[in-house]
């Protein structure tokens, strides 16, 4: 038979079919991804007629090019003519919501609560039930699984009578043999439990808890701490201490290291949706809860319920905290696990403002100091960067006795990452210490940083010098660092001299205009004429960056005197003055840039090094254009 060629109307899907039957996966990929163009092209009608159809009677393809699919038809109401025909959507999503892999099954159940969303009731209970009624009953697990995450949507959309066969569907979910039904119904009914009013809760959704709190799978039960949480949203601490309470015990007491981990992660949550202050179940049931898991023979579960120390203790009485918890914490700070002693690093701080000074220097004190001695780096680390707490109700004197050995053993750490990290934790420790205190116990170390034999520690340095001027200020950088960075470069290794004229450049962001003039520029015009080519061209470099700033800075600190100037005297007069007094400063740093730099850039731009000739000439390009 004589094949003709396509119609211009009919020739995007025939592109499409040729495509998507393509052995290249790729072209089907980008076949997929331009369905809605094609849509566009064909209409709605023939999009209805035609595309849909085809999409779902010969697709059978790669998992990846079905996922695609799947999440495109989520999108695709508009293209099919509205939500008067989303219907036509969703027989296709219906079929991969049964498939066997989960990605393809997650896209199809996203881009089936996306169109349910935007059809009628009457369209959903018409056209959207019987797909719940399908998947529900399927023989094959997995379209079960997929139903699970549709209910809560649809429940919202249909009447009374429609609900009641919901929850009766969703609850043959709950008892289904297959533990992957059960843990995916157990995932999903939290959205459910926010949909239906107090009573049903009540009457159906408290079985349903209970149910899948005793399941055989540690996988299904682990689901149902949440669950109880979201219960309690809905029925209030109260009653959900009257009908749940035993069920919370033994899931904080599960046999199942898995379920445990689940319940001390969130274990500050149900204290405060179970308990909610009730001060017997407190003390009675989460006290000795806290207890219990603290001393947990798995390291995972001691972990995680380190974490919710500071926040649970704020909720019970102090005596509780010092009788019980403190001796449990005393034995995580010689926990065997690393893990462990990290975490508790993190949080052990917030129980300072709780126990207050006198408590906090008896009891928490020495567990800081051991922990600062500790052997892992990360908890030294976790304890350094959480003390701004601790020194607020103790004091920085007290505090920074124990704190100086620690610094000063992580900052020569073998590890570089080590080295790294403290750096990044001098500014905040500079702002918590005070000025006097770094002067003498770590300035000579911040220096000493710039000679290490790790660029990423050495750049990093660079960086801390520029965030310590801006924490103690211009007078004080003139004074102690820049002095220090200019000694710095007395150095044989051509390596630290780079370092310090990148330094000096760094510091020249956060100075004065004076202090860039008076100080950095004449330094890095010397480094331009050291003996090493690298060392020239970083300075070449500098003195471009120091050009810019002088300019910039001329600007903004003629801007600022304007402001602090007396307007006593005429408009007129004012501006005036304030207009010769940027002429002023701007004319000074052209004059800067023009007799000192720009000579220097002149020379080296006949250097006798490629490189440096290269960036002298780039530089003076910039700085002339400019």
């Amino acid at each position: 038979m004589e094949q003709t060629a396509p119609t211009d109307e009919l020739y995007p899907i025939a592109v499409l079919m040729d495509e998507l039957k393509h052995d290249d996966a790729t072209l089907r990929l980008n076949a997929i991804q331009k369905l809605s163009t094609i849509a566009l092209a064909l209409g709605p009608e023939r999009t209805r007629l035609e595309l849909i159809p085809f999409l779902e009677e010969t697709l059978d393809d790669e998992d990846e090019v079905l996922s695609v699919v799947a999440d495109e038809l989520g999108g695709f109401v508009p293209y099919v003519g509205g939500n008067e025909y989303a219907s036509v959507l969703l027989p296709p999503l219906e079929a991969f919501a049964g498939v066997e892999e989960n990605l393809v099954r997650e896209k199809a159940v996203e881009s089936l609560n996306k169109i349910c969303g935007q059809m009628t009731s009457s369209q959903v209970e018409e056209y959207f039930l019987p797909l719940i009624n399908n998947l529900t009953n399927a023989d094959w697990f997995t379209s079960k699984v997929s139903v699970t995450g549709l209910y809560a949507t649809v429940y919202g959309k249909v009447g009374d009578e429609a609900k009641r066969g919901l929850r009766k569907m969703f609850r043959e979910l709950v008892y289904d043999d297959a533990p992957m039904v059960r843990r995916a119904a157990a995932t999903h009914l939290i959205g459910l439990v926010t949909q239906v009013d107090k009573d049903t809760v009540i009457a159906e959704i408290v079985e349903l808890f209970s149910f899948l709190s005793e399941d055989d799978q540690d996988s299904v039960r682990l689901l149902t701490v949440d669950v109880l949480i979201a219960i309690a949203g809905v029925l209030g601490p109260e009653s959900v201490r009257e009908q749940l309470l035993e069920q919370l015990k033994k899931l904080l007491e599960d046999k199942s290291w898995r379920v445990r981990y689940m319940a001390a992660d969130r274990f500050e949550n149900l204290a405060m949706s179970v308990a909610d202050g009730d001060e017997e179940v407190l003390n009675g049931v989460f006290v000795p809860a806290m207890v219990h898991l603290l001393k947990d023979g798995e390291a995972e579960v001691r972990t995680v319920i380190a974490k919710q120390i500071p926040g649970f203790c704020s909720t019970i009485d102090r005596d509780f905290v010092l009788n019980e918890i403190l001796p449990c914490i005393d034995d995580l700070v010689n926990d065997q696990s690393q893990h462990v002693r990290a975490a508790l690093a993190t949080k052990i701080s917030g129980l300072a403002p709780i126990l207050g000074k006198e408590t906090t220097i008896n009891y928490l004190l020495p567990m800081f100091l051991q922990m600062l001695k500790d052997e892992f780096p990360d908890v030294r680390l976790n304890i350094i960067c959480k003390l701004e707490q601790v020194n607020t109700v103790i004091g920085i004197e007290l505090l920074s006795q124990s704190l100086l050995p620690a610094i000063t053993q992580l900052a020569q750490d073998k590890q570089w990452r080590v080295r790294l990290a403290i750096i990044e934790y001098i500014p905040l420790l500079a702002s918590q210490l005070g000025v006097e205190f770094f002067d003498t116990q770590l300035r000579d170390l911040c220096m000493a940083w710039l000679r290490d034999s790790v660029y990423s520690i050495r750049d990093a340095a660079t960086e801390n010098l520029k965030n310590l001027a801006k924490v103690f200020g211009v007078e004080w950088t003139k004074a102690t660092i820049i002095p220090k960075v200019i000694e710095a470069y007395e150095t044989p290794n051509y390596l630290y001299r780079m370092t310090s004229c990148v330094a000096a450049t760094t510091l020249a962001s956060v100075v004065t205009f004076d202090v860039v003039k008076d100080d950095l520029l004449p330094f890095i015009n010397e480094m331009a004429s050291d003996a090493i080519p690298n060392v020239r061209f970083t300075a070449v470099r500098s003195l471009e960056s120091i050009a810019d700033l002088l300019r910039e800075k001329a600007v903004k600190e003629s801007a600022g005197a304007d402001l602090e100037m007396d307007t006593g005297t005429p408009a007129a007069e004012e501006e005036e003055a304030n207009n010769c007094a940027a002429a002023s400063r701007t004319e000074e740093a052209e004059a800067i840039v023009r007799d000192a730099i720009l000579p220097r850039l002149y020379t080296l731009k006949m250097d006798e090094d490629e490189d440096v000739r290269y960036f002298a000439l780039r530089s003076l390009q910039a700085l002339e254009k400019a």
